[in-house]
């Protein structure tokens, strides 16, 4: 059955191809590449899952706030235009926003199966390429487990927005395998796991805050992909291709920075996307979650040694230098036990049901 009916905006108007220009690199020195990536492989292996079987789909979600968050998330929260809604145009207000946000995440996993699909075929080093493709699955499974969680529960999605598209579009078009993992396992990976984690932390319904935590597991593994195989790259890089990448990372920063708007919502609502896009952008709602979104990439950077005057000078203008102190191995690992403990969560509250 088609899913077009499940979109608030028209899909046909909204997806889109480009040459994904790529090189593919063969390698027949089956022993080469890096041990931490061959230990990193052997942990993809072991902790593959089954979003069927992980999650418990039984669990239902309230039409008018599904994931029970606070309204004090909302950035027009308590605004006149808040004010003046009535309890149905709430709850069609959260339902939306809601919904845009997983979309906004769905989109991007599919992004990120076809990113490191290429990374199988263009990194030279083979425990890359084995690595590479156990996050071919997970990306799969994230896609999945959206899809099921919008089209099941929601029974609403919404297209990708402009800003993830464009970034998504410069990530997949450059040839070079580095830019690749640049652009999706550190900048795009690395801005969704602060978004994530929002949800993982805040959903007061245990499907939603689930789902979020589980795929935040796997991103946490892809993540230390990305740092290792950078890392050991970036330090042979001539001065003018060292510049081109802390270039692309400052631009691709500022741009998702600003970039994180409503605004097809609120235009669904009747309500001017312009004026509420400011107010959105303005809120302390929004300068909070714009600060949590660097504390995922911040530490990152630095870590694979981008870390020249122009990416130094533009975290301190954003005034996220701060994130830099993180341990990122520590904040990686803490993923993974947040993870865990939803599975003793999931298995108490089965248990109750039971009883």
């Amino acid at each position: 059955m088609s899913t077009h009916r499940l979109y608030a905006l028209p899909v046909d108007i909204t997806e889109w191809k480009f040459d994904g220009a790529t090189e593919i690199m063969f390698n027949w020195e089956y022993d080469d590449g890096s041990d931490a990536l061959l230990d990193l492989y052997d942990k993809g292996k072991k902790q593959q899952w089954d979003a069927s079987t992980r999650l418990d789909w039984s669990l239902d979600l309230d039409p008018d706030n599904p994931m029970q968050l606070k309204d004090e998330a909302i950035s027009i929260y308590d605004t006149d235009y808040w004010r003046k809604m009535s309890s149905e145009e709430r709850g069609w207000l959260r339902r939306h926003l809601q919904a845009n946000s997983i979309s906004q995440f769905m989109h991007g996993e599919q992004g990120a199966l076809i990113a490191t699909a290429k990374i199988v075929g263009t990194v030279p080093d083979m425990n890359a390429k084995f690595y590479a493709a156990t996050q071919v699955m997970d990306e799969a499974r994230h896609v999945e487990a959206y899809k099921r969680l919008l089209h099941e529960k929601f029974e609403l999605a919404y297209p990708i927005n402009k800003a993830l598209k464009t970034l998504l579009e410069q990530t997949l078009s450059d040839r070079r395998w580095d830019m690749t993992y640049l652009g999706m396992q550190v900048l795009i990976e690395g801005l969704a796991l602060a978004a994530f984690q929002s949800i993982r932390d805040k959903a007061g319904n245990t499907l939603a805050g689930a789902v979020n935590a589980y795929v935040m597991q796997d991103e946490a593994r892809h993540v230390s992909f990305g740092r290792l195989a950078l890392r050991e790259y970036y330090p042979g890089l001539s001065d003018a291709e060292r510049d081109e990448r802390e270039e692309f990372v400052v631009e691709a920063l500022y741009f998702m920075r600003d970039r994180f708007n409503q605004s097809e919502v609120w235009e669904r609502l009747g309500l001017p996307a312009d004026v509420l896009d400011a107010i959105h952008y303005n809120s302390k709602q929004m300068n909070s979650f714009r600060g949590r979104l660097f504390s995922r990439v911040v530490p990152t950077v630095k870590d694979i040694g981008l870390w020249g005057e122009r990416v130094r000078k533009a975290f301190a203008d954003m005034g996220v230098m701060d994130y830099a102190r993180i341990d990122v191995t520590e904040q990686l690992a803490n993923d993974g036990r947040v993870a865990e403990e939803f599975d003793k969560k999931m298995f108490v509250e089965k248990a109750i049901a039971a009883e």
